[in-house]
């Protein structure tokens, strides 16, 4: 149901004054979006090479492990996996982009060294541990800017949602009051120019026929003296 507004000359003010600021606002809204849409696209190709990499990385780990158990045997690999650290520390901040709150997942970088003895550790074995090492940073990094791509592409609908209903319904609809007012306004200023010809009009003929007998009275008094 549309809003009544008084047609008043304030309120018209008021709703220019609320367009102009509706509009500033989409304009803001549609810069934010745009920035964002280009941050999106960037994120998309890292997205996409951390996808390559995270393939790559699972393939060569899962040929290591199965190199791996077949020269140094599946219980010298398993009694080995049981030694390693179990615990990863992943590092987090947020950032401020554009005014949306992003998770930034810092990938860990893994050293060389393991946490059993290699003394008596096969070189395959050895090798499959780095290799799940370079899985597990790949696999983070995929997290990581699959987040951020998430919480980027929610951002960019929440304000392409703002912004359409500003554009589609809070602009038009505050355009149609400040016409609706000004039809108004002209309509009584219009009926004011009228009622004030009208007056005017009356004015004049009162003093036309006040002259008229003031003429009158001068030619009876005139014709009176005569006599």
């Amino acid at each position: 149901m549309a809003e009544t507004i008084a047609p008043t000359r304030s309120n018209l003010l008021a709703r220019r004054d609320q367009l102009k600021l509706a509009n500033r606002g989409a304009d803001l809204l549609k810069r934010k979006r745009d920035a964002l849409i280009g941050e999106f696209f960037d994120l998309v190709k890292a997205s996409l090479q951390a996808r390559r990499d995270l393939t790559k990385a699972s393939q060569e780990a899962y040929l290591s492990l199965f190199l791996a158990n077949a020269w140094d045997g599946p219980e010298a690999v398993k009694s080995l996996a049981l030694a390693e650290d179990a615990s990863v520390e992943i590092g987090l901040t947020v950032e401020n982009l554009f005014g949306v709150k992003v998770p930034q997942v810092k990938a860990p970088t893994f050293g060389p060294g393991t946490a059993f003895s290699p003394v008596g550790a096969g070189s395959r074995t050895l090798d499959a541990a780095q290799q799940f090492k370079a899985l597990t940073e790949a696999i983070i990094r995929v997290a990581a800017t699959e987040t951020r791509l998430r919480r980027i592409g929610e951002e960019i609908k929440k304000t392409s949602r703002r912004v359409n209903a500003l554009e589609q319904l809070v602009i038009p609809g505050i355009a149609r009051q400040i016409k609706d007012i000004r039809s108004v306004l002209d309509q009584r200023a219009l009926e004011e120019v009228t009622v004030l010809k009208r007056i005017k009009s009356k004015l004049e003929a009162r003093e036309a026929a006040d002259d008229a007998k003031t003429r009158a009275a001068a030619q009876e008094r005139a014709g009176g003296t005569a006599g």
